[in-house]
C-alpha cells in the first residue's frame, strides 16, 4: 500500500505543481508543445526544400533586414538553402537523435544500476567500477574517436550519443534499489513468492520513477548538446542532411559578415537545451516526495 500511496501522491504533486507553477514553466510547456509539433509537422510547415539550391538568392539577412523581400524570413546560406526551412528540419533532426539517444542512455543505465543493486556482491563492484570508468574518461573525446572509426551514419551516431550519460542513471537507480531492498513490502512480496522480475518491475522501479524522469529530462539537453557539437565539427550525420550543430558549423565561417547563419540555430540549440534544463528543475521539485515527508505521513 505505501507505493501506491507515495504514486498517487506524485501524482497529484504533479498536476497540482502545474497548476500552480511560475508564469517561466507555463512558457516552457508552451515551448516544449511548440517544438513537438514544430518536429511532427516541418515538412508542411517548412516553405522551401530544405536543400534546395537559389545561388542568386545567396547570403540574403533575414526579412527585416532584406530590402529585396525575396521570401526568406530568417535568410539564406552561403548556397542559397532557406534557412528557416533547414532550421525546422534540423530541429526535428536533432531533436528525434535526442530523443532515442537519451532513451537509449536511460535503459542502459536503468538496467545496470537495478541489476547492480538487487544483485550486490562482486557484480555491485565491477558495475560500479564501469560507472567510474566511464565517470573519468571525458565522453566527448570517446565519441569523436568512435564517430572517427566507425563511420558517421544515421545509427551509428545514434549508438554513440545514447552512450553518453547512462552513468547517472545507473548510480541513481542503484540507490533506490538499495533502498527499497529494505523496505517491508519488498521483503513481504519474497515472503509471499513473488518472482525477481514482478519485485523489480512492478514495485521498484515505479518508486525510481521520478528521479529517472528527472534524469532523462536532464539528460536530455546534454544529449542535443553533444549531438549539437559533433556536428558542429562535422562528426555529426553527414550533408546534406542538416542538423542545428551542423548547420551553426556552416555559419561559423560567415560569423564575421553573415552573423545571422549561425545565432540562429545556435539560439534554437540553447532554447532547447533551457527549457528542458528548467522542465527538469522544476520536476525535480516537483515529484521529489522526500521534500515534502510529512505529506507521505
Amino acid at each position: 500500500m505505501k507505493e501506491i500511496h507515495i504514486s498517487s501522491l506524485r501524482k497529484n504533486r504533479f498536476v497540482h505543481g502545474i497548476l500552480t507553477a511560475d508564469l517561466i514553466i507555463k512558457i516552457c510547456f508552451i515551448l516544449i508543445i511548440l517544438i513537438i509539433f514544430v518536429c511532427l509537422f516541418a515538412p508542411w510547415l517548412a516553405p522551401y526544400e530544405p536543400n534546395a539550391q537559389k545561388l542568386l538568392a545567396r547570403l540574403r539577412p533575414p526579412l527585416p533586414f532584406d530590402r529585396s523581400l525575396a521570401g526568406f524570413p530568417l535568410g539564406t546560406d552561403e548556397l542559397g538553402r532557406d534557412l528557416l526551412s533547414r532550421c525546422l528540419y534540423g530541429m526535428r533532426l536533432t531533436i528525434g537523435i535526442a530523443l532515442i539517444g537519451s532513451l537509449i542512455s536511460m535503459i542502459i543505465g536503468v538496467t545496470i544500476g537495478t541489476i547492480s543493486g538487487f544483485v550486490g556482491g562482486v557484480v555491485d563492484n565491477i558495475l560500479m567500477g564501469l560507472v567510474d570508468v566511464q565517470i573519468a574518461f571525458p565522453f566527448t573525446l570517446i565519441a569523436l574517436l568512435v564517430v572517427a572509426l566507425l563511420g558517421s551514419d544515421l545509427f551509428t551516431f545514434m549508438c554513440v550519443v545514447g552512450v553518453a550519460g547512462w552513468e547517472s542513471y545507473a548510480r541513481v537507480v542503484r540507490g533506490h534499489i538499495l533502498a527499497l531492498n529494505e523496505e517491508p513490502f519488498i521483503h513481504a512480496s519474497k515472503v509471499a513468492g513473488a518472482g525477481i522480475g514482478r519485485i523489480i518491475i512492478l514495485h521498484m522501479l515505479p518508486n525510481a520513477a521520478s528521479s529517472i524522469i528527472i534524469l532523462w529530462t536532464m539528460g536530455f539537453a546534454g544529449v542535443v548538446l553533444l549531438e549539437s557539437s559533433l556536428s558542429f565539427l562535422g562528426l555529426g550525420v553527414q550533408p546534406p542532411t542538416a542538423t542545428l550543430g551542423s548547420i551553426t558549423g556552416y555559419g561559423r565561417n560567415y560569423m564575421a559578415s553573415h552573423p545571422y547563419m549561425a545565432a540562429i540555430p545556435a539560439s534554437l540549440i540553447m532554447s532547447i537545451s533551457l527549457v528542458m534544463l528548467l522542465l527538469g528543475d522544476w520536476l525535480r521539485d516537483t515529484l521529489d516526495v522526500k521534500l515534502k515527508k510529512e505529506e507521505v505521513k
